[in-house]
């Protein structure tokens, strides 16, 4: 525990996942705190997804190295998956399962996940958990990958665009959860192609472009930050 509080949420070295032809994202150096917030800003294509899918251990670098709370991104991807609230650039088709059942397989693997919280999000976001996932709407579909994030109430969220297909109720909710996120000390890496979201909710931004930081980080924040 106390190797974990001391490890930054976030840190990468020359993070690179080349796929060719200049696609891709190249020698990333970044350090997210504990209980910071940081925003990835970049068009589409710009390498923010791939950022998330390497710091998930979903696909594997051509070179550099990721942690999150000191564990590697790549030889201890399920640990990491514990530890961290995602919610990914698509969403996963559950096919058949209901939203109950994919959220009990889901907290098994996690661990620590209460019943009172997944009945309270559910509420929060009108989702019915007793239906199909196959019969969910997109946006329906989005609102169910913000529960599974969240529900675990982690010392860590990595979310990509997770705003996009929502309603405007939806969404003013999701900024309701991330404001409680970020004032429980949860650390919050942000992607998205909105800036205001980004000045909402970070303490920082930093802007991708054809897959590189593009220039300096700026403080956004509403709250100090250590030097």
């Amino acid at each position: 525990m106390l190797h974990e509080m001391a490890a930054p949420a976030i840190r990468t070295a020359a993070l690179t996942k080349d796929y060719g032809a200049g696609e891709g994202l190249f020698d990333l150096e970044l350090q997210v705190s504990a209980g910071e917030s940081f925003g990835l800003l970049g068009p589409e294509g710009a390498g923010k997804t791939t950022a998330i899918r390497l710091l998930m251990g979903m696909i594997r670098p051509t070179r550099g190295s990721a942690y999150i709370f000191g564990l590697d991104c790549f030889r201890e991807a399920v640990e990491v998956k514990r530890r961290v609230g995602h919610v990914a650039g698509k969403t996963p088709d559950f096919g058949g399962m209901r939203g109950g059942e994919i959220v009990t397989y889901l907290s098994g693997l996690r661990g620590g996940v209460h019943a009172n919280r997944v009945h309270e999000l559910a509420e929060r976001f009108g989702v019915d958990l007793g239906a199909p996932h196959r019969e969910y709407t997109q946006a329906e579909r989005q609102k169910l990958s913000i529960i599974l994030a969240f529900m675990h109430d982690p010392n860590l969220l990595i979310l990509d665009e997770p705003a996009k297909d929502l309603d405007v109720q939806a969404a003013a909710e999701l900024d309701l959860l991330l404001d409680e996120s970020r004032d429980g000390g949860s650390a919050i890496l942000l992607a998205s192609r909105d800036t205001s979201d980004l000045e909402r909710h970070c303490d920082r931004v930093g802007t991708l472009r054809r897959g590189k930081l593009a220039r300096a980080l700026e403080d956004n924040s509403r709250r100090a930050l250590p030097p």
